[in-house]
């Protein structure tokens, strides 16, 4: 065995030792060593995929989907360049990827090589670690650091906040690695890292809950957050406070078997009635996770900056975009309410607060459902019925711009342990398509519903199913341009409207899916759509659903909802309910 493969064995079996078990590879010359040697490996599973920017969401998919880390692997040039976004959308949605790029020996960089472009530290600060490892060595000293390169890059990529990490790889010629029976040996040590949760002490505990002990009025807010165990801690902290929880529909707070009396759904509508959001300030906000999906709720937390505002992030990050944090809380979010609840226990509280929120939630549900009774192809009925056709232990895939905000007002609670994911990092709609397909490989069934633009964006994902045999249903809104735009100021400037943001693109899906061997089903009616979902989850294939919709009319039958939703909520206040 030469130093380079010796080195690079070294390298990848200490990344199994370390827990990954999955790696996306995009075909390149210098990454060979790397791509043979994983590919010898008995318990890595290698999944290539051609275009690296679909690549890389692909892997931030199965990252996502799975809470484990991925490796990411490419070639020199400008293939790193094209990992960036899909790193960018990993670092702010907490997403484990170990990035390892092939680069060009150190005396063949910035002197004109071909495909040698300047990779250190590339992603800049979206990473949370970067290396420029040692050209291979096979003596043990190198063997080690090889080791030791591998085991800090998971442990960093995992630890609290998950996120990117990037080592650059430099590889002479020859690159072909010498392969055997004997390439893989124990590594040379045993490196474990053991974490603990951070907590706040007794006493934070005990201060923290005489400032709520005689707070009556008070909310939580979830958005997107997956930690084991936190549904059921947030709904005891809820129960012992007395405070509804307003729950993101990425929370994982909607779905599952914990209890949900006071989970709050529809307050998105609800905070669109000025009648409401002003007669129902709350005192203090305790805060999880990432910010939520509604803008009216930014609006209404942000408008009343007088309101004492608790964030709860083990990160200790502050993911205040509203700029009215008082106070920020540095601990396990579970440990943190299974601690304050315990305390609060003790203490009977009165319920007129959270009933009031729970009467008003269930107008505005019964309100918002009347979607159900939309005989045309009205976008957020969608929703509604997949939240009757998906089976349990779905997984619910959901595209930006209008779909995830479909999803938070019209996928109500469910006792189906239904997942729902989305790339909310930085809310682009590049690269869903292949998220979604990279999460198919490890939660099924899954279901991607996807907007007309955000599915061309990344047409080149779906070669992914076709290679790789993949099961998944993607479900096409097909508004024939960007249709959120429809909903906002830029709508009222005729002229430039269309040719700027509505940008109708007059595509029909059926040829491109055909060409990567998928099924296609145009549906028209709702009772074809719910057969054509139906069978497409029994059916283990790349399924496509693309349903037509009418951008004006979606934006009538939303604006009509809402304005329902406010007119209840205004009668019941007037009634004094």
């Amino acid at each position: 065995m030469n130093e380079m493969t010796a080195y690079v064995a070294a390298f990848v079996e200490q990344f199994v030792h370390t827990g990954i078990q999955q790696v996306v590879i995009s075909p390149g010359s210098r990454s060979t060593p790397l791509a043979m040697v994983m590919a010898e490996h008995p318990q890595l599973n290698i999944h290539v995929h051609i275009d690296e920017r679909s690549a890389a969401f692909f892997a931030l998919g199965m990252a996502k989907a799975s809470g484990k880390p991925v490796a990411l692997v490419c070639t020199s040039g400008t293939a790193v360049a094209n990992y960036y976004p899909a790193i960018v959308e990993a670092y702010y949605a907490r997403v484990p990827l170990v990035v390892i790029t092939a680069d060009r020996p150190h005396e063949l960089r910035d002197v004109g090589a071909p495909q040698a472009i300047d990779q250190l530290h590339m992603y800049g600060s979206y990473v949370k670690w970067f290396v420029d490892m040692a050209l291979p060595e096979g003596n043990e000293q190198m063997l080690r650091y090889a080791e030791m390169v591998a085991a800090r890059a998971v442990c960093v990529a995992t630890s609290v906040p998950a996120g990117p990490v990037h080592i650059n790889v430099p590889l002479r010629e020859p690159l072909v690695p010498m392969l055997n029976e004997s390439l893989f040996s124990t590594p040379s040590a045993t490196r474990t890292v053991y974490r603990g949760n951070k907590h706040l002490s007794q006493e934070m505990i005990d201060e923290l809950y005489e400032q709520l002990r005689h707070v009556e009025k008070g909310v939580i807010v979830c958005g997107d957050l997956h930690v084991e165990g936190f549904a059921d801690a947030v709904v005891e902290l809820a129960e012992a406070l007395q405070y509804p929880i307003l729950a993101d529909p990425l929370s994982s707070l909607r779905t599952g078997v914990h209890r949900k009396q006071l989970i709050i759904e529809s307050y998105d509508a609800m905070l669109k009635c000025e009648t409401f959001a002003d007669a129902f300030i709350p005192d203090v906000v305790i805060r999880f996770g990432a910010m939520p999906v509604s803008k009216s709720l930014y609006l209404w937390l942000q408008r009343h900056k007088q309101v004492k505002q608790i964030i709860v992030d083990e990160a200790g990050q502050w993911r205040d975009p509203t700029l009215s944090l008082h106070v920020l809380i540095e601990a396990n979010e579970v440990q943190f309410c299974h601690e304050l609840a315990q305390r609060a226990s003790t203490t009977s509280r009165s319920s007129q607060w959270v009933n009031q929120w729970k009467k008003m939630n269930e107008r505005a549900k019964q309100m918002l459902l009347q979607a159900k009774e939309e005989e045309n192809m009205f976008e957020g009925k969608i929703f509604i019925e997949l939240a009757q056709l998906l089976p349990d232990e779905a997984t619910l895939f959901v595209g930006n711009s209008m779909p995830i905000r479909d999803a938070d007002t019209f996928f109500m609670s469910s006792h189906k342990r239904i997942r729902l994911l989305a790339n909310r990092g930085a809310n682009g709609i590049d690269g869903v398509v292949s998220s979604a397909l990279g999460a198919s490989c490890v939660a099924q069934p899954l279901v991607l519903v996807i907007g007309d633009l955000s599915f061309y964006h990344d047409l080149n994902g779906l070669l992914a199913a076709k290679l790789q045999q993949l099961h998944a249903t993607i479900i096409v809104l097909n508004n024939n341009g960007g249709g959120i735009f429809s909903f906002l100021p830029q709508a009222n400037e005729p002229k430039h409207f269309e040719r700027l943001f509505g940008t109708p693109t007059h595509l029909s899906f059926h040829h491109v899916v055909n060409m990567y061997d998928g099924h296609y089903e145009k549906v028209e009616t709702w009772d074809h759509f719910r057969r054509a979902v139906v069978d497409a989850l029994a059916r283990p294939t790349l399924n496509v659903i693309e349903v037509s919709s009418s951008r004006e009319y979606n934006v009538g039958v939303h604006r009509k909802l809402w304005k329902d939703v406010s007119q209840e909520m205004s009668n019941l206040l007037n009634k004094g309910e």
